[in-house]
């Protein structure tokens, strides 16, 4: 079942005459079991599905884990046969596209492992250009200089002439980020592409891929588990909930329609609406006076929110308090009346902690 959260919008100007994005119509996807006479009944993960990723934006997959991202991704890309239903790439059918014509013009990144040989990175990356140079698979200059603008793109550009069995599992899927750039196709298609980045590397990423979306035309849809740099970024968001329907919307239409808590809310962990970030869900055992500038306040309230403790509220009575005292110290006050100081935020918990 597919929820889509917003309405039709007319279609305009996307890229230099990049094709029509995405679609799906009425697709279930899954795996079909066997019978001793040959296929068997298909077992659905998902169904329903009516979904658009359109030129020129950013679309992100999300969902618990188990949920079926990746089936849905690799049925997309057509190493898995739909259940039921259509898929159109650049306003064609996939079952009736050519694996010549769908190779220039669908590009994917799975997380299976790629065992390069004895390919440098430059040559794993070139092997993008592929459907482009026919049967000879000779690079043109063209060719090379897609290449090194793709490794460049995904911040790669130094590892050009390494080999690529020599990568980190960070710098592998940066490359392999880059071969699907350089077959320049319509749409792209990855599976956690940030998966083994550290946070800088996974902002970069996910803005280049925003970027190219938007200045190229292309139509981008990654799965990932960086939900909250996702909600930020994205153009639009998929979100797989935990009865298997699909949500579609804006990032802000699935914020205030409920659909991100529904899908991850736990019982320790509570996302907030209002700043778009998940935060611990605790119960309060007791209330605390804060006095601290407004620069430090945002911290103060985070580290004794960890402890079990809350802010009391304008004209509150608490009995306990907690001011800053200048030069990364605290002044505190127990629910006893007696008082303490703290040198940092680690001496601070660990007082309040026994309270």
């Amino acid at each position: 079942m597919t929820d889509t959260m917003t309405e039709t919008l007319p279609s305009v100007a996307t890229g230099a005459g990049r094709g029509g994005g995405l679609s799906t119509h009425g697709l279930a996807v899954g795996y079909r079991g066997r019978s001793r006479r040959g296929r068997g009944a298909g077992r659905a993960v998902l169904s329903g599905l009516d979904l658009t990723a359109r030129a020129g934006e950013l679309t992100v997959l999300l969902g618990p884990n188990g949920a079926g991202k990746s089936t849905l991704l690799r049925t997309l890309c057509g190493l898995l046969p739909p259940l039921d239903g259509r898929i159109r790439v650049g306003g064609a059918d996939l079952a009736q596209t050519s694996p010549a014509v769908l190779a220039r013009r669908l590009a994917v990144v799975l997380t299976d492992r790629v065992d390069p040989g004895l390919l440098s990175v430059r040559e794993l990356a070139g092997l993008g250009r592929h459907p482009h140079t026919g049967f000879t698979g000779r690079l043109t200059a063209a060719d090379h200089a897609a290449v090194a603008w793709s490794l460049e793109a995904v911040g790669a550009g130094h590892l050009a002439d390494r080999p690529a069995s020599e990568l980190s599992d960070g710098e592998r899927q940066r490359v392999l980020t880059a071969r699907a750039l350089a077959q320049e196709p319509e749409v792209v298609l990855l599976d956690e592409p940030t998966a083994f980045l550290d946070v800088p590397s996974r902002v970069a990423l996910t803005v280049l891929l925003r970027d190219l979306a938007r200045d190229k035309g292309l139509t981008v849809v990654v799965s990932t588990h960086d939900l909250e740099l996702a909600l930020r970024v994205a153009d639009a968001v998929w979100l797989v909930d935990r009865s298997s329907r699909v949500h579609a919307g804006a990032p802000e239409d699935l914020i205030s329609g409920g659909a991100v808590a529904d899908a991850f809310d736990a019982a320790h962990l509570a996302f907030d609406p209002a700043s778009g970030t998940f935060g611990l869900r605790r119960t309060s055992r007791g209330d605390v006076a804060v006095e601290a500038p407004p620069d430090v306040l945002p911290l103060l309230e985070r580290a004794l929110a960890r402890e079990g403790l809350a802010v009391a509220g304008a004209g509150g009575s608490a009995a306990a308090r907690v001011a800053w005292a200048g030069g990364n110290r605290f002044a505190l006050v127990g629910p006893d009346g007696r008082a303490a100081q703290a040198r940092g935020f680690h001496e601070l918990t660990r007082a309040v902690r026994a309270w």
